[in-house]
């Protein structure tokens, strides 16, 4: 498969632990192995999308669509599908349902592709290969958790039990993500060492921690919250309303350098 299973990072995991509903944001920078976007990037995005259905139904004659509500984001910053693949479009890479025809091969052998996102209700997380092994980018868990090649193929069985929509994802992947500590900064972000990873998944197993329980996560995968960050909701509705063009200059300047990237290495 193409690029992603390489060494990268120096060898180093980036993992993102739940913050709010931001389950979305937090599966698309571990696909992507650094923060590369906010929760305010995914809003721009999701009113983009919201903007071309609108279009797209205003002029339809049926009367199940509400053009003053986003399809795409709720106002706790649950994303649709549509807007993790926008994101990732970003980079090149493609999002295809797992369940399709053209992603057949990795039903058989999913060990030789590099990344799949798993959703169910209001939860997403990646399931992610880096430097050659594989390990579940879960936020719900406080570390990244190895997955031998063997119970890979085991564990995305027992997800689609279990009714998880799971999603392949196949391009080129980012190589490396400058590690400063102002862009790794946003909070919940973090670089693990494979060995502080599963030191700290070992921890959190003997605790019996509730957060790092599979078996917890496949029999009752929906995500518990308390009170909502307010001022979260108030900032991403306000995002919906005016468009955030400076968001969209700063997805637009990614794009943009990645398709310089891509352009100098080809």
């Amino acid at each position: 498969m193409e690029g992603g299973g390489g060494a990268s990072n120096g060898g180093m995991l980036y993992h993102e632990v739940q913050e709010s509903k931001l389950c979305a944001v937090h599966c698309v920078n571990t696909v992507l192995q650094g923060p590369f976007f906010s929760e305010f990037d995914l809003a721009a995005l999701a009113s983009d999308l919201d903007r071309t259905e609108r279009q797209m139904m205003l002029g339809s004659a049926t009367g199940d669509f509400l053009p003053h509500l986003s399809h795409n984001v709720s106002l706790d910053g649950d994303f649709s599908i549509q807007v993790l693949q926008k994101a990732l479009e970003v980079w090149d890479l493609q999002v295809i349902p797992l369940d399709s025809p053209v992603a057949e091969p990795a039903q058989i052998d999913p060990e030789l592709e590099n990344a799949f996102i798993c959703h169910l209700e209001d939860h997403w997380f990646c399931i992610r290969k880096v430097n050659g092994e594989w390990y579940n980018f879960d936020s719900l868990y406080a570390a990244p958790e190895h997955l031998s090649k063997f119970y890979l193929s085991a564990y995305l069985d027992s997800l689609k039990g279990f009714g998880w929509s799971i999603f392949l994802v196949r391009g080129n992947f980012p190589k490396e993500c400058p590690m400063t500590s102002s862009e790794a900064s946003n909070g919940y972000g973090q670089w693990l060492s494979p060995e502080d990873a599963e030191r700290i998944t070992k921890s959190c197993n003997s605790a019996s921690n509730p957060r790092a329980g599979r078996t917890r996560q496949l029999s009752d995968p929906r995500v518990q919250y308390g009170d909502e960050d307010e001022d979260l909701k108030a900032a991403i509705a306000a995002s919906l309303m005016d468009s955030t063009p400076e968001i969209k200059t700063e997805v637009g300047t990614l794009e943009n350098e990645n398709k310089n990237a891509n352009a100098e290495t080809s």
